[in-house]
């Protein structure tokens, strides 16, 4: 437990019904008791815990700053297990501002970044699995992201890493008898226990982690990257994609001289949707920059969709964008079907067989592209409630580090090392998959996790 008590708005301090200022401590109650009058403008001697007492927030002078409801939770059934306590007020930054002062002046500090949630974490209510899902909640930008990190809260992931955990530690416990009483165990028998639970632990390890990538594109989006020479409908496209007419679309060539950005989510996934310049050799000093950082952006995508105009030959810019983009993984589109068919692609028999076709004047095609996009990064399907994603990059190497600490345990046991050797490969193995949980963990990743929140979780 903490000796100091802290206060944040919990709400977005700007206009809406309702602000909430939290306050977590053991200071939480005689605070409260201070600066609260009941209807009566009486002070309160006790509050009913879990109930929600009505009255006002006053000041020095006894001066109403608000009309609130207030509520009081005693340690340790609370989300810090801490005493909490916490004053709903009217909404607007000077009301709950006033009230925030006023609390802040009798010994209580401001909470910093995450620091309820991370009190929860370290007073040993939840884990530090739970506690990043709780940002992860926060930030969601899809169901489908949500569900993952709703699991997560509920503790499906450190569920299953304790379980592993367990295993590495009660076989470790046996490897620690047989190094100190040799004559109650054989050596043999101790290696064919560790080479078993490897063989059945690798697997497990190596089944979270290849859901990870499926993780990161839920949580941050699909970076997609829409490509083409100017004027083949990449900002029409874009437009049709985000269903608002967020670029600029004419029927001058290079009207997009920068990258424009957006987030959509289409069935639950999102996408990071970047239109580019068209690509092209232009004397445009201002059109250049764009090309350039045009493909910039392909390096960094996850997919490019490239666009063809169906009206218009194969040209010397379109075989430059394939080039360009050979090795990464691509959506051909061939728009304006609604017009005379001019392109001809028999000379790129893979893209002849793959290429949608797409009308965005007719509102056609988009339905084939989603579908596309979910056969490349899902396998044509995406089932987040059954299985266990992983969706942090911290969580994915820890796992990765496990793994190859338990690979380095069985390569050991076919060079016939001791089994001291064993025991220091499992340890590492035991230890990282402790990190992901925040079993053993410094202070300054901790700190470092914490400080994404924001002020008042």
């Amino acid at each position: 437990m903490f000796d100091d008590t802290i206060a944040a708005i919990a709400t977005f301090p700007g206009n809406a019904g309702i602000n909430i200022i939290r306050i977590s401590g053991k200071d939480a109650l005689k605070i409260a008791k201070n600066i609260f009058v009941d209807r009566n403008k009486q002070k309160k001697d006790s509050f009913k815990q879990r109930y929600l007492h009505y009255g006002y927030i006053v000041d020095e002078d006894n001066n109403i700053i608000d009309e609130v409801l207030i509520s009081y939770m005693k340690a340790p059934n609370t989300y810090t297990k801490e005493d909490i306590v916490e004053i709903n007020c009217h909404g607007g930054i000077i009301s709950s501002k006033k009230i925030l002062d006023r609390v802040l002046n009798h010994g209580c500090r401001a909470a910093e970044r995450g620091e309820f949630t991370k009190r929860a974490f370290l007073n040993g209510r939840i884990d530090l699995t739970q506690a990043e899902a709780v940002l992860d909640i926060i930030n969601s930008k899809t169901d489908y992201s949500h569900e993952i990190s709703v699991n997560h809260l509920e503790g499906r992931l450190s569920k299953e890493i304790n379980s592993v955990i367990d295993e590495i530690m009660n076989l470790l416990a046996n490897i620690q008898v047989n190094i100190d009483f040799p004559e109650y165990d054989e050596d043999e028998v101790t290696i064919e226990k560790v080479k078993n639970l490897c063989n059945k632990l690798i697997p497990k390890l190596d089944k979270l982690i290849k859901t990870a990538d499926t993780g990161k594109i839920i949580k941050e989006g699909i970076k997609t990257v829409i490509l083409g020479k100017p004027n083949v409908g990449k900002s029409s496209l874009m437009n049709f994609l985000l269903n608002e007419n967020r670029a600029i679309v004419t029927e001058i060539p290079g009207t997009t001289r920068d990258t424009i950005e957006e987030y959509v989510n289409i069935k639950g996934v999102p996408l990071r949707i970047i239109d580019t310049a068209g690509i092209r050799e232009t004397q445009d000093e201002v059109e250049k920059i764009g090309v350039e950082k045009a493909l910039e952006k392909v390096k960094e995508a996850d997919l490019v969709i490239m666009v063809f105009d169906s009206s218009r030959e194969l040209e010397e810019e379109d075989e430059r964008i394939l080039d360009y983009i050979n090795n990464k993984k691509v959506i051909y589109v061939r728009n304006k079907t609604d017009l005379e068919n001019k392109l001809d692609l028999s000379s790129y028999e893979k893209i002849q067989n793959e290429i949608i076709n797409i009308s965005v004047l007719q509102n056609k095609g988009l339905d084939e592209i989603i579908d596309k996009i979910y056969q490349l990064f899902f396998e044509g399907h995406l089932n987040v409630r059954d299985e266990l994603i992983i969706n942090n990059a911290r969580h994915k190497n820890l796992l990765i580090k496990a793994k190859n600490s338990m690979e380095e345990v069985l390569k050991s046991i076919d060079y016939n090392m001791s089994i001291d050797f064993l025991e220091i490969d499992l340890r590492d193995a035991m230890e990282n998959l402790g990190l992901i949980v925040g079993k053993s963990v410094s202070d300054d990743l901790v700190d470092k996790i914490f400080e994404e929140f924001c002020i008042g979780k």
